[in-house]
């Protein structure tokens, strides 16, 4: 029977299999269930196993001895335990020079130790075999033996191969295609380096396992302690149950690397030991904040899946049409605050204290590089943050790169802050920030002094970023004219400017959100604004203290639309973030003739915010102002549904930074809106859309006048090419459509708003979710 993956042609005339335990067992079944072999012979000691296995068909012959067996084998599969490889090689020999084997036959091992297993061959063979190709497979079960065979055992695990010099590059090439066929991923691995990596990630954790239920079986009271053990000491001490046997041989194996790993394991337990001896909250609580946020972040950060990872990547949004919403809400934190609230704070001298945080994954992006640089961080609890800032010159570098999900803003602001620091840093996102321009803020970095690396011929991340240690130099203030009006370059280089020598003066030709010089004076950092010129003097210092998040008006945008287009439809969203450079919605919408009033205006944490209402409205196409599209940049996917909505034609123009957002949210959006019904046209700055939008009875103040009844979209399938806010837009079409929509790939709209499908629900919508690996 062949598997689901790729049919692959046959590999090997024969293979041989050295031990019959669940590693090569599981290897043999999978090559029997793919046909990657003519013939597949095994030797085990243990007799009724290989008995077992030629009955079941999965061996053509079997034996204890490998001499019965090995005539003709083109590769030989070492799954013994470690210290008994050395004699396996030693046969292996002794068969090569009485001509059962060829010398250039394929010979590997799957053991978890690799300088020893070399060391081994090298005793053994004169000079190393050109077919000898070390390599580990990191699968495992809780049971062992050949019964516990699993011919997908291997299926998405990685596979560790030593590329030595001695081996030639077409048997290292056919035993990955091997490891490939059945479902296993390659990864090429200098041998001491897999040994001390291991060493810290399964032979560490077994070794403490072990002595852990030693510990507790080793007490008087050791019944008791086993009766009421939690489920952490059960899940801990799980691999205690391992065989005895092949941890001891893999101990004595490993010696060196394990002892390292124990001697800073050692290190870290005392750390911790003190901790709480002096009652130290403050250092414990980061410490186990950033032990738990690192578990999570780097499953996601290896497979480059969005940070919080709530549903698969192939999740979907099925919506039935409704026709009306109402009801009073809150909308989740704005997400350009929150991100610079833990920047600053974290730059800030003292503790502070954020409320009102977004907990989506652009933000917790953003929190968790700033623990992996060394600041601690209580939370997020229910919106809340406690930052122990640690001033402008304590941070830390990170071991590993710094893993920016899918974010621009943490990837765009941190370049001007660590373009700043002493160390060297790495950042990178997943496959679509991946793609996304960083010369933007690379280049004007660079005019300040800073050394930037980007990637290919694009200017796309990973970024590497040299620290000031090894350039010799601060950064210098520069007066930077922006060609674009963009708030994250600005942003940029308002951080940068906090180092730089001299003052930093961004020109902007159109004014751009302000965040950033909201914050930096409630941290108590000057900032100069004269008309489009913002600068800054270097060498300041930044005091903590506490920030409120207002609720994000980008993401209040999707049910004012909702509202607006709507049939008989009321909406009140309390304590709406208006900063003046954030409002072009509501001016864009009011403009188009919508309904929209404030109330309850007042400042939080030096920002404006307000109740929003609105009521369903005769929408009117309109030219856009071009002073208004950077002040909604952000809102226009879901502008673009309004319009459709609106009656005649609606013009965008002076909009090109729509067109290197998380997509090209200019085409992306055109394509939906066709596949939904309507007439639109892209030019190069923007997008024309023939409205549909029928004339209302009478006066758009009393909302029983206006007609919002007929539907605009049909029905359909839309790809959101994984950008939240595509996503979010076509489901608020489904308020004017005839038919269902069908929306793929809205896992990402949790990295601005987690919670959007129950709150649309919640006010009249009927949004089911659905991920397809169910």
């Amino acid at each position: 029977m062949q598997s689901s993956f790729d049919k692959t042609p046959l590999l090997f005339k024969q293979v041989c299999v050295i031990g019959l335990g669940l590693i090569g067992a599981s290897l043999a079944q999978a090559i029997k269930d793919n046909g990657l072999s003519e013939r597949l012979v095994a030797v085990d000691r243990h007799v009724p196993s290989v008995d077992e296995a030629i009955k079941h068909g999965l061996l053509d012959a079997g034996s204890t001895r490998l001499t019965d067996v090995v005539a003709g084998s083109d590769l030989l599969i070492i799954a013994v335990p470690v210290q008994a490889v050395q004699a396996v090689f030693t046969d292996i020999k002794a068969a090569m020079d009485n001509g059962q084997l060829a010398t250039d036959c394929i010979i590997t091992d799957v053991c978890s130790t690799k300088v020893n297993i070399i060391e081994a061959a090298k005793s053994v063979f004169a000079a190393l075999p050109t077919g000898f190709v070390p390599a580990h497979p990191i699968a495992g079960a809780e049971n062992s033996g050949y019964h516990a065979r699993r011919a997908n055992l291997f299926v998405n695990h990685s596979v560790i191969i030593c590329e030595l010099a001695t081996t030639s590059s077409s048997a290292i090439a056919k035993l990955q295609q091997l490891w490939e066929a059945v479902g296993a991923t390659v990864m090429p691995m200098a041998a001491d380096h897999h040994d001390a990596i291991l060493a810290h990630t399964s032979h560490l954790p077994h070794l403490l396992a072990f002595n852990l239920v030693e510990q507790l079986a080793s007490h008087d009271d050791n019944l008791d302690m086993f009766r009421y053990a939690a489920g952490g000491f059960r899940d801990f001490t799980r691999i205690a149950a391992s065989d005895p046997k092949m941890w001891h041989d893999i101990f004595f194996a490993n010696e060196r690397a394990i002892i390292s790993a124990l001697d800073e394991y050692g290190v870290y337990l005392q750390t911790m030991r003190q901790l709480i001896i002096d009652k130290d909250s403050t250092a414990l609580m980061g410490l186990l904040g950033r032990a738990q946020a690192a578990r999570r972040h780097f499953g996601h950060m290896l497979a480059s899946t969005p940070y919080t990872d709530t549903s698969a990547m192939s999740a979907s949004y099925n919506i039935t049409p409704s026709n009306t919403v109402s009801g009073t809400i809150t909308i989740p934190g704005d997400k350009s605050i929150s991100h610079r609230s833990i920047m600053l704070g974290s730059l800030a001298t003292g503790v502070t204290n954020v409320t009102g945080f977004l907990e989506g994954e652009d933000a917790l992006a953003t929190l968790q590089a700033f623990r992996d640089m060394g600041v601690s961080i209580e939370g997020p609890d229910k919106g809340r943050l406690t930052i122990h800032g640690v001033g402008m010159n304590g941070l830390k570098p990170s071991k590993t790169p710094l893993y920016m999900g899918n974010s621009g803003t943490s990837m765009r602001l941190l370049a001007g802050i660590l373009a700043a620091q002493s160390f060297d840093s790495v950042l990178t996102g997943d496959t679509s920030l991946n793609k996304r321009p960083m010369e933007r803020v690379a280049a004007p970095l660079r005019d300040m002094g800073a050394v930037i690396q980007s990637t290919g011929h694009d200017g796309t991340a990973p970024l590497s970023i040299t620290g000031r240690d090894t350039v010799g130099q601060p950064l210098q203030g520069v007066e930077y004219d922006m060609p674009v009006a963009s708030a994250q370059v600005k942003s940029c280089l308002l951080l940068a400017g906090l180092w730089a020598n001299g003052t930093t003066t961004v020109i902007q030709p159109e004014v751009s959100r302000d965040h950033t010089e909201r914050m930096l004076s409630a941290f108590g950092y000057p900032v100069t604004v004269d008309g489009n010129r913002v600068s800054i003097e270097g060498g300041g210092t930044l005091t903590g203290g506490d920030i409120a998040v207002p609720a994000d008006i980008s993401s209040a945008a999707f049910f004012m639309v909702a509202a607006a287009i709507s049939q008989g439809s009321e909406l009140t969203l309390t304590q709406v973030g208006i900063n003046p450079t954030r409002t072009g919605i509501i001016d864009i919408l009011k403009l188009m003739n919508a309904d929209i009033s404030l109330s309850n205006e007042t400042h939080v944490g030096g920002e404006p915010v307000a109740d929003i209402t609105i009521r369903s409205s005769n929408l009117q196409g309109i030219d856009i102002p071009e002073y208004l599209v950077p002040l909604a940049i952000d809102e226009f996917p879901v502008l673009f549904i309004a319009a459709s909505c609106a009656q005649g034609r609606t013009v965008l123009t002076g909009a090109k930074e729509l067109r290197v957002k998380e997509s090209d949210r200019i085409a992306v959006m055109a394509d939906g809106l066709q596949t939904l019904g309507i007439d639109c046209t892209v030019t190069e700055d923007g997008l024309i859309i023939e409205g549909k939008g029928i004339e209302g009875k009478g006066s758009n103040a009393d909302s029983n006048e206006v007609n919002n009844s007929q539907p605009v979209f049909g029905g359909g399938h839309i790809t959101s090419h994984h950008d939240h806010r595509i996503a979010m837009s076509f489901a608020v079409a489904s308020l004017r459509a005839s038919k269902p929509i069908t929306i793929e790939g809205v896992e990402t709209v949790n990295t601005s708003f987690p919670g959007f499908a129950e709150l649309a629900n919640q006010v009249g919508m009927s949004i089911e979710v659905h991920d397809s690996r169910a």
